[in-house]
């Protein structure tokens, strides 16, 4: 089955071409192409991202981004009805994410499948970053997809979520943040640094050269007894540490070890919440994704953390972690394969508030 997949949740504009085999569901699904037009310099100006500016963005690119993915797969981008003619179905994210931008995507998506009569298949981008770990062409090893059931963390900027996977789109929220989502977070402490959008890798870059128990920074929610995640808080606290760190913030060391304590603090509450839903449900196949699981401090906590229970852990390559529309193929393919209800053409919407169910 191939499908092409479209993406617009947000400020990445993102066309794929999928294919994956209904007689080998364990074999995850194969990328022809998976073409990502980042919009970061644009919203880099302003500090962040700016939805009027990102919509309008999606419609200036969406043509070309769409050629180039024809023309990565393999296929002659400049006829482009015959590609069409040859897929089975189109897949485009209906939220959650920016209204303007998810209109473009959605709008852009119906006429295509209009035009052709080809299948449409709606997907929620939290579904499409848990099937980010479905794709297989990125493994150097032999690869694997999760088994069920599995605890999946989304962390990025927009979502912080813990859930409990038991099967293909069958899902239990065990808990999401109260207020900023993770990603969220390290944009905004950056911005207090002085760093530039986004800032989460540029943390992640002082970070190594920082001393993570320079400050004492708070772990929100930690030993609370349920699976939320606060981050006000604590980006509060590092406010008022550099506000009295006025004089030293010059000094380079200095940001390095505020930049390694945040960060640490961060993956303290992320690695305990993910240890603790384990330990109460006795999984231990763990699923990680969004962009900030590109984070390789985060990656080897997970790592150290479950070493002793032998738990399997997963993590999308990076390109993967970050919007991407080959994921939203991922998880087209896997709702077509195990007969998610069909949703009439007429009622497939851009719906910026969606959750999972």
């Amino acid at each position: 089955m191939k499908i092409l997949a479209i993406e617009t949740s947000c400020d990445e504009t993102s066309v794929a071409i999928i294919e994956g085999s209904t007689n080998s569901l364990n074999s995850g699904v194969r990328v022809l192409s998976n073409v990502i037009f980042s919009q970061i310099p644009y919203h880099r100006l302003y500090g962040g991202v700016v939805p009027e500016v990102a919509s309008r963005n999606h419609l200036l690119k969406i043509n070309s981004v769409l050629k180039e993915a024809i023309l990565r797969a393999g296929f002659n981008s400049q006829n482009i009805k015959d590609f069409l003619n040859s897929i089975d179905a189109i897949a485009v994210t209906v939220g959650p994410g920016l209204v303007g931008s998810l209109l473009v995507g959605v709008g852009f998506a119906k006429a295509l499948a209009y035009a052709t009569g080809k299948p449409l298949i709606p997907v929620n981008h939290i579904e499409g970053h848990i099937y980010a770990n479905f794709i297989s062409e990125f493994e150097d090893k032999k690869f694997k997809i999760p088994s069920f059931p599995f605890l999946g963390l989304i962390i990025s900027g927009g979502h912080t979520i813990l859930i409990l996977v038991e099967d293909h789109f069958r899902y239990q929220i065990l808990g999401q943040t109260l207020d900023d989502a993770v990603g969220e977070a390290f944009d905004k402490v950056g911005k207090m640094l002085g760093l530039s959008y986004p800032a989460g890798p540029e943390i992640e870059k002082l970070a190594f050269e920082g001393n993570p128990a320079a400050f004492a920074f708070p772990r929100p929610l930690i030993k609370e007894n349920n699976f939320n995640f606060s981050f006000s808080g604590l980006k509060t606290a590092v406010l008022y540490t550099l506000k009295n760190q006025k004089s030293d913030l010059e000094k380079r060391q200095v940001i390095c070890d505020l930049a390694a304590s945040f960060q640490q603090a961060v993956i303290d509450v992320l690695v305990s919440k993910t240890q603790k839903a384990a330990q109460k449900y006795k999984i231990f196949n763990i699923v990680v994704s969004g962009g900030v699981a590109a984070n390789k401090t985060l990656r080897k906590a997970f790592a150290s953390a479950f070493s002793k229970q032998k738990a399997e852990l997963f993590f999308p390559e990076n390109i993967l972690c970050t919007d991407n529309a080959a994921m939203i193929g991922a998880a087209a393919f896997y709702s077509h394969s195990f007969g998610e209800k069909k949703i009439p053409f007429s009622e497939i919407e851009a719906s910026p508030n969606l959750y999972l169910k």
